[in-house]
């Protein structure tokens, strides 16, 4: 049934208020990154292993964007992630070591790879998604073990020199530089995703993960949406390939290999799908468990660290995302108490 052409713009209104709500930026949010920027200053000794987990945090952002919002299920992430690895650490070995051009390249790479095999997944459900970006990345991965000449082959590609960050910033050996330039990657890329996910183009995502039939239905281009999104994940994931062969200096087959999409999943698993915190929660604590598990158990922290993922799963996966909502919800309450006093003294005689 349609509503009244009296009632369009009412509903109009209220939609763009929704939309406008969701779009805010909370107390909880602004305090995580604060306490991001603030780990450079308080964890100056921990700055490699922090820029390994901003790494991974963009490569589960996006794999948060098209499973979280788009309901794409991948196990190829990788073969984007490692394209942009390749791409961006030929680039600097043969154009120049400039960093901001060497991301934009992995970038690039990463769509172009993601938006050539996207018209796949438009064939089949989850399952058959699931083994055709497994072969793709497999694909992708044995390429690069074959072309010994270009990539190094099982030796990795090795001699990548990049040059100081606008040139006057060098990438030091202890990632002072390398952890702020990921940082501020990781932080530009998450506005740009929060951007994304509050749009209409977000909701049509979200819409199309709920019940693509409906969203068929209602006028959304679903296969132009999941090419598009997919498309940008393949983005976001060049993007970390490029950063890990800029801050390391070094890309070895592993770059391409199912471990890293697996690792980009079970980031997900742990930090929670579709609210973008996820990935970067989920980053910090596998890190955090992974360190303290092989520091511990050298032998066996791959088994604790299964049983500690099983245990997760079964107590409930959404946990951290229900803790974070809870919790921004009781400062926004606290918030607008504080308001409502404050304007109701001003208002005393």
């Amino acid at each position: 049934m349609q509503a009244p052409h009296s009632a369009i713009p009412a509903l109009k209104q209220r939609v763009s208020d929704v939309m406008r709500r969701s779009a805010r930026w909370s107390v909880l949010e602004l305090a995580f990154w604060a306490l991001a920027l603030a780990s450079w200053f308080l964890f100056p000794n921990q700055h490699l292993i922090l820029t390994e987990i901003v790494g991974f945090a963009i490569l589960a952002l996006s794999i948060d964007l098209m499973l979280g919002y788009a309901g794409i299920v991948s196990l190829g992430q990788a073969a984007m992630y490692g394209v942009g690895a390749y791409a961006s650490g030929l680039f600097s070995i043969h154009v120049t070591g400039e960093p901001l051009s060497g991301l934009v390249v992995g970038a690039l790479s990463g769509a172009v790879v993601a938006f050539l095999t996207s018209f796949l997944l438009l064939r089949g459900g989850d399952l058959t998604r699931l083994m055709v970006t497994l072969g793709v990345a497999a694909v992708f991965a044995e390429i690069a073990n074959q072309a010994n000449w270009l990539t190094g082959g099982a030796d990795g590609l090795q001699g990548i020199s990049i040059d100081p960050l606008f040139g006057i910033f060098d990438f030091d050996i202890y990632g002072h530089t390398g952890y702020a330039y990921s940082l501020a990657v990781l932080f530009v890329l998450f506005l740009l995703a929060r951007l994304i996910v509050s749009s209409p183009f977000g909701y049509s995502l979200k819409a199309i993960r709920d019940n693509p039939l409906r969203a068929s239905a209602v006028g959304v281009p679903v296969n132009a949406r999941l090419v598009a999104v997919y498309t940008l994940a393949g983005a976001y994931a060049g993007i970390a390939g490029a950063l890990f062969a800029q801050t390391q200096q070094f890309i070895s087959l592993d770059a391409l290999s199912f471990q890293k999409s697996a690792d980009g999943l079970m980031i997900l698993v742990i930090g929670g799908t579709g609210y973008l915190y996820g990935g970067i929660i989920g980053a910090l604590v596998y890190e955090l468990i992974q360190d303290g598990l092989s520091s511990l158990t050298p032998q066996y922290w791959q088994f604790w660290l299964g049983m500690l993922l099983v245990a997760f799963v079964l107590i409930g996966r959404d946990r951290p995302r229900q803790i974070v909502l809870s919790l921004s919800a009781r400062l926004a309450t606290i918030r607008g108490n504080l308001f409502r006093g404050r304007t109701s003294t001003r208002r005393a005689p």
